[in-house]
Formats: structure tokens, C-alpha cells, sequence
């Protein structure tokens, strides 16, 4: 067993639709980055690209590649499914926590499971998606950004 931990953050910004987990979030802001910027799947990426020890994010789809201006998260997530099989990887389990002030995302966590489970071919049991606040501190508190953790374990 491997065990691997992700973490992500973007800032929050106008004129960008809000994607988590693969679910466009109605809200007044999106979060900035080259691809769709859905932290909570580059968090999950990360934790599964480091329990293989296989680099990051950064290392399999660098923002400086205009093949992934825009892409879906979801389209690299299911390429990292593709390379943890290619290893001889199966994933255990995903643990992952999106950090946001706001908006409330509740009403979305199941689809996010969903949407993570059948990119990587697992089960929908295998994934947990929790969403918290930080109490108005810091810079998700503030609603300048919202994070992400993750943790997943491989066999």
C-alpha cells in the first residue's frame, strides 16, 4: 500500500464559471488558472501522482502547454487513472476536503464523487468529498480563493 497527499489552491475571480470536482457550482465567481482551475481534482490528482511517486500535476500538464489551455479536469484526471494502471496501481481510496467560505456545496458533493469515481474507474464508495469553511480567517475566509486537500491510498 502507498499512501499519497494533494493540495491546490486558485484564486477566486469574475467572469470564470466555478468548477469542483467536474460540477460547474452556480456562483458569482471562478477560480483563475490555465486549465478549468478545479482544485479539488488537481488536489486528488497530486495525492494519487505522489502515492505512485510519479511528479505532480505541474510535471504531466504544465500550464506553459497550450494543449491544456482550458481542458477539463476531469480529461486529466482519467489520463492519471490511465497512467496508475499503467504502473500496476489500483486506487484504494480518495479522501478529499474543498476549503470555500462560500458557495455552500452540499447540493454537489454526491455528483463531484460521481464524476471522480468514473474518471478513474472506481467505485463511488472509494471516494468521500467534504466541503468546510475556515470561519472567515485567511484567504478562503476572505472568499479570495478556494483550496483543496486530498489524500488517496494505491495498492
Amino acid at each position: 500500500m502507498r499512501i499519497g497527499t494533494g493540495y491546490d489552491v486558485h484564486r477566486l475571480a469574475e467572469g470564470r464559471e466555478l468548477i469542483l470536482g467536474g460540477v460547474r457550482v452556480p456562483y458569482e465567481k471562478g477560480l483563475l488558472g490555465h486549465s478549468d482551475a478545479d482544485v479539488l481534482l488537481h488536489a486528488v490528482m497530486d495525492a494519487l501522482l505522489g502515492a505512485a511517486a510519479l511528479g505532480d500535476i505541474g510535471g504531466h500538464f504544465p500550464d506553459t502547454d497550450e494543449a491544456y489551455k482550458g481542458i477539463s479536469s476531469l480529461k486529466l484526471l482519467e489520463q492519471v487513472g490511465k497512467l496508475l494502471k499503467k504502473h500496476q496501481y489500483t486506487v484504494g481510496n480518495i479522501d478529499a476536503t474543498v476549503i470555500a467560505q462560500r458557495p455552500k456545496l452540499s447540493p454537489y458533493r454526491e455528483e463531484m464523487r460521481k464524476n471522480i469515481a468514473a474518471a478513474l474507474g472506481i467505485s463511488v464508495s472509494q471516494v468521500s468529498v467534504k466541503a468546510t469553511t475556515e470561519e472567515g480567517l485567511g484567504f478562503t475566509g476572505r472568499e479570495e480563493g478556494i483550496s483543496a486537500q486530498a489524500a488517496a491510498l494505491l495498492e
